[in-house]
């Protein structure tokens, strides 16, 4: 008999020219308030949009100093926030996230719902600026801390890996750009070049806000009407490229640094994008290659064949990528591949076990009947929905995953093409 889940069932509505979600629920002690601004990715706007999020964070017109800020979310119970960027598909996303403690839940009645949508509107609509340009000493101390953050990535070689093959396989591609930006933008943007571009996509970009918790969607409704006037024009849609490219030919590239352990990525296409109807079909196919423990590429690559210290797979859903990663010995390199393509082989003929079967769709139905107790997986699952253009159910994804067999798991399996096999290795050795 299959648990009861209960949907992820927002109250959505335009306000001040803004996309708004509501989420009443019982089941949190604190209210969770997600603002989601979209970028199309560029070369034109990838560092300035990461620059920005950093720079709106740091003050605003009623606390002009950071350590205003920062006394004012301690005021606020602790409130949690942060402002930052992620990437989802062709997607830059500016987000600013807040959370703070439920009045219901303090010994005092204190207006903190309305004062969080305050807090947000701040951000959203009252910025600290000195002569219509983001104060420069900000500005400044924010360019040099993403210029560390940018270079940095060169040190987790986990990340430096995956980002490489990202760059090698979508060449040409917005996708390929870094989300934080590049260092080479940095010195050209201004105080008031980044005023500017605020200005812009607060007033034409897609905005969605979402808020979770024990609230009155009216009560909401009305601290965002008075607070955050946003004066917006009709958001235009964004010029995103294409999220499926055919293969041409199988690409092969070696790094060499000081590395002690070498990374072996490889850069799938998928064909399939969180709105097609085969997605449940691919969730399952990710999970059984190399989602979980129990998956092909950890038994096979890792346990039998002792080949990698880790192996696993990710899916980029909104690009129909999917990433395999792994840690090798570099002298096993060519015997790794081997056993990953083996695996891939695998998928494609159906060969595929009732119990790796089984074990896939409980882990993956778990997983996302977690995102119940998780108001930010619950804003996550929903907003995936809006800008993939096909809003699923919980229920419906969920049976998708139950109903999916062996034969839709080949079709898509035989969809699935290598683009690139990225190599992370020492500088000693032959080539």
């Amino acid at each position: 008999m299959k648990a009861q889940t209960s949907e992820i069932a927002f109250q959505s509505s335009q306000m001040n020219g803004m996309n708004v979600h509501i989420l009443p629920t019982a089941k949190f002690k604190t209210t969770t308030i997600v603002t989601m601004i979209e970028q199309a990715l560029s070369e034109e706007h990838v560092t300035k949009t990461a620059l920005l999020a950093n720079v709106m964070k740091r003050a605003s017109a009623r606390f002009p100093e950071t350590k205003l800020l920062r006394a004012h979310l301690d005021f606020l119970y602790g409130a949690i926030f942060d402002v930052d960027v992620m990437k989802k598909g062709e997607r830059q996303i500016l987000q600013i996230y807040m959370e703070v403690p439920n009045e219901k839940y303090l010994s005092k009645e204190d207006a903190l719902l309305e004062q969080a949508i305050q807090f947000v509107g701040d951000m959203l609509v009252r910025p600290y600026v000195q002569n219509n340009a983001f104060a420069e000493k900000y500005v400044t101390q924010e360019k040099e801390a993403l210029r560390k953050r940018i270079e940095s990535l060169i040190d987790d070689k986990m990340k430096y890996a995956n980002q490489r093959v990202t760059e090698e396989m979508c060449k040409g591609e917005p996708f390929s750009l870094l989300v934080q930006g590049r260092v080479q933008d940095l010195p050209a943007i201004t105080g008031q070049e980044l005023y500017r571009y605020f200005q812009e996509i607060t007033t034409t970009n897609p905005i969605n806000m979402f808020v979770v918790g024990d609230v009155e969607p009216q009560t909401v409704a009305d601290a965002i009407r008075t607070h955050i006037p946003l004066a917006r024009k009709a958001a235009g849609e964004l010029q995103l490229g294409g999220a499926t490219k055919q293969v041409a030919e199988e690409k092969e590239v070696v790094d060499r640094l000081d590395v002690n352990q070498a990374k072996l990525n490889i850069g799938c296409r998928t064909q399939v994008t969180y709105k097609d109807d085969d997605y449940p079909a691919l969730l399952l196919y990710n999970g059984i290659l190399g989602g979980f423990p129990h998956s092909k590429l950890f038994v096979n690559v890792r346990e039998k064949e002792s080949l990698a210290y880790y192996a696993v797979s990710r899916l980029e859903s909104h690009k129909g990528i999917m990433m395999i990663m792994s840690g090798i010995d570099v002298g096993k390199y060519k015997r790794a591949v081997e056993i990953i393509k083996e695996q891939l082989e695998q998928m494609r003929a159906g060969n595929i076990s009732e119990e790796e079967l089984t074990q896939t769709r409980a882990t993956l139905s778990n997983q996302f009947r977690e995102l119940l107790d998780s108001a930010r997986g619950m804003i996550d699952f929903t907003y995936n929905g809006v800008i993939s253009g096909r809003k699923r159910k919980l229920d419906e994804l969920l049976a998708g995953i139950e109903k999916a067999g062996i034969e839709d798991i080949k079709r898509v399996a035989n969809k699935v093409a290598i683009d690139t096999i990225y190599l992370l290795r020492d500088k000693k050795g032959e080539a």
